[in-house]
């Protein structure tokens, strides 16, 4: 069932067990609220009648939205102004619509149950390597010598100075002479 409810100036259509984010309400996390002004209600194709139907939902939180920047100017007249805001919220669960309530689903069991052993056997050696592989240390990366452990950034470092200088095969020629010195 759903129903198209009214609140905060704002329509939402609801399912139960539906989370929306509403216009701030009175109230603390876990509060009952019931919201009243039903609009419309159906059922699969079907409409109901609304006449007395109510949505009753939970608080699940009350929140703050994202920060708007409100910025005014005025060209040429220095006046600028800045201000922030975040708007207040409050997020309901649906629990129910009129008389109808979330349906929980649940897995069955008996199902499950005949088809577990046959799969039990392959998994547990497969958990038994999986042990194996886990119990033996792993090496170390860094070398416990300080020496051998800065080598490889001095192999590193030479290997990109003669890549940074440049190739000097197409540069334009050096100016021929030293600066001259200023007269005395």
């Amino acid at each position: 069932m759903f129903a198209v409810v009214r609140t905060g100036g704002k329509q939402y259509r609801v399912h139960p067990g539906d989370k929306i984010v509403v216009e701030k309400l009175d109230g603390s996390a876990g509060d009952k609220v019931t919201l009243g002004d039903v609009l419309l209600a159906g059922d699969g194709g079907s409409l109901k009648s609304t006449d007395g139907l109510t949505v009753a939902a939970e608080i699940v939180a009350q929140a703050k939205a994202d920060k708007v920047t409100v910025f005014k100017k005025r060209r040429r007249h220095n006046y600028r102004r800045k201000k922030g805001h975040r708007q207040q919220h409050t997020i309901l669960k649906i629990v129910a619509i009129g008389d109808h309530k979330e349906q929980k689903k649940a897995a069955p069991k008996a199902e499950a149950a005949p088809a577990a052993p046959a799969k039990a056997a392959k998994p547990a050696k497969a958990d038994a390597q999986a042990a194996e592989v886990t119990s033996q240390p792993t090496e170390n990366p860094a070398p416990s010598d300080p020496k051998a452990a800065n080598a490889p950034k001095a192999a590193a470092k030479k290997a990109k100075a003669p890549a940074e200088t440049g190739s000097t095969k197409n540069a334009a020629p050096a100016k021929s002479g030293a600066k001259k010195s200023p007269k005395k």
